[in-house]
């Protein structure tokens, strides 16, 4: 097949194709809302050094800053539970297919919570050095309060919450994704006792009883989400098919068969790291599969050495291709064994779709009863053998699939550089796309 360069739609009477500049990754959803969290906490940051909030009579008011930390750090980790994740997904997909696309478009993009996310603990980190700050001035200038057991605690909440996000920062996330999952647990559930340690010693400074303090209850909120997902924790048998030697099929026969565009993680050791893959359901059986290709340390070691039996802990959790019920007919555009999160929607059946699937040698990698499965479950697919026919161009691929099937969203499940490419290039042409975003 002959493939030719993407023509950008023009727009403007100069030629300029705005959506280019607009759709780049540098202002995705994420970012506008990690933008949105900032303007606000600037805005109300500003407005309390002109309204006094902050300040009188020469001393800092502590609590407004500390309600102001709360606030924020309560959003940075609310926002990633569980049940909040699948709540958004399902008010997203509220939305019919007769309204308007652009509406339906921005509505799809429900995945990039994760700029509240970051956002909020961000600047719930900087709202409690500030508040650090000024506990420290206070008491620098006379005050009694608070007391050294306070100041110690905010000191070392604040050199945590720190550590946390410069183990999140992109590059140092990537090269160093281990220390940056034990930091984030084990660091996490500190200074999640180091809270309850602060609002303790905090209401004992000003004498207020405990539960009279919003702080109180607000983190009894957040400490329930966090331990909720490990009350569930459980071993549970597997069977395991190997179709080769680069990727493996797990079987799991407990729980309810999982809704389409759904993900559980599962570890070998349940302290220190876990990994997510999408549920894939078994026609006519009970329970459902994932399909595991070598991608890692992790995924080499699974596979060469499978196991008996996995951890999993939490609820069926809602991925990105969930928001496929939005649109009449999607494109799905996978590599490798990004088939795994496609192949659920080709089984269920719930949007007419077309199937664009680049891999090497697939039956031989995958099996000849997946390849069998996914060809009988969607018409006419497009399975691009990479060890035969190259690398293909996925995105002349996908324009060509909507313009010839008149789709009205591309959905893309591959690695980070290529999911990046087909969702830029099909947005600046003014398509729908959708696809992992990679970031907290």
């Amino acid at each position: 097949m002959t493939m030719q360069a993407i023509e950008p739609n023009q727009n403007t009477p100069t030629g300029i194709n705005w959506r280019r500049v607009t759709r780049h990754p540098a202002f995705s959803e994420y970012r506008r809302l990690n933008l949105l969290v900032a303007v606000v906490n600037i805005a109300i940051l500003f407005l309390g050094f002109q309204n006094g909030d902050w300040i009188s009579n020469g001393s800092f008011n502590l609590a407004p800053i500390a309600n102001m930390a709360l606030i924020n750090l309560s959003l940075g980790i609310l926002i990633r539970q569980q049940r909040v994740v699948n709540f958004l997904f399902w008010l997203a997909t509220r939305i019919p297919t007769s309204w308007p696309l652009w509406i339906r478009w921005g509505a799809g993009k429900v995945f990039h919570f994760g700029g509240l996310h970051s956002g909020g603990n961000v600047a719930g980190t900087l709202w409690f050095a500030f508040l650090l700050f000024a506990m420290v001035w206070n008491r620098t200038n006379g005050a009694a309060l608070p007391s050294d057991m306070t100041l110690w605690l905010s000191a070392i909440m604040v050199g945590l919450l720190s550590a946390m996000i410069a183990t999140a920062i992109g590059p140092i996330r990537a090269k160093f994704h281990d220390e940056f999952e034990l930091t984030h647990r084990f660091a996490g559930w500190t200074i999640l006792g180091l809270f309850w340690a602060q609002t303790i010693s905090i209401n004992n400074d000003n004498g207020t009883p405990l539960l009279e303090a919003p702080a109180f209850w607000m983190l009894c909120i957040i400490t329930l989400s966090i331990v909720s997902p490990w009350l569930t924790l459980k071993k549970v048998p597997i069977k395991v098919t190997k179709p080769s030697n680069h990727a493996v099929i797990i079987k799991f026969d407990y729980g309810d068969t999982p809704f389409p565009g759904s993900s559980n993680s599962i570890s070998l050791d349940p302290l220190r790291e876990w990994h997510s893959f999408a549920n894939v359901p078994s026609p006519d059986e009970t329970g459902y599969r994932l399909v595991i290709s070598r991608a890692g340390d992790w995924t080499g070691k699974f596979i060469d050495n499978p196991p008996s039996h996995v951890w999993v802990k939490g609820i069926t959790t809602s991925g990105v291709a969930r928001i496929e019920t939005l649109f009449k007919k999607v494109v799905y555009v996978g590599t490798g064994s990004g088939i795994g999160p496609i192949l659920p929607h080709l089984l269920a059946r719930d949007v007419p779709n077309k199937l664009i699937w680049s891999t090497r040698t697939p039956r031989t990698t995958y099996g000849d009863a997946l390849v069998d499965e996914i060809e009988a479950h969607t018409e006419n697919p497009l399975i691009w053998d990479t060890t035969t026919q190259g690398k293909p161009d996925l995105s002349q691929l996908a324009l060509d699939a909507v313009r010839e099937t008149g789709a009205e969203a591309v959905i893309v499940i591959s690695n980070q550089k290529l999911t990046r490419k087909v969702v830029y290039d099909m947005e600046a042409n003014g398509i729908p796309a959708y696809g992992a975003i990679w970031d907290s």
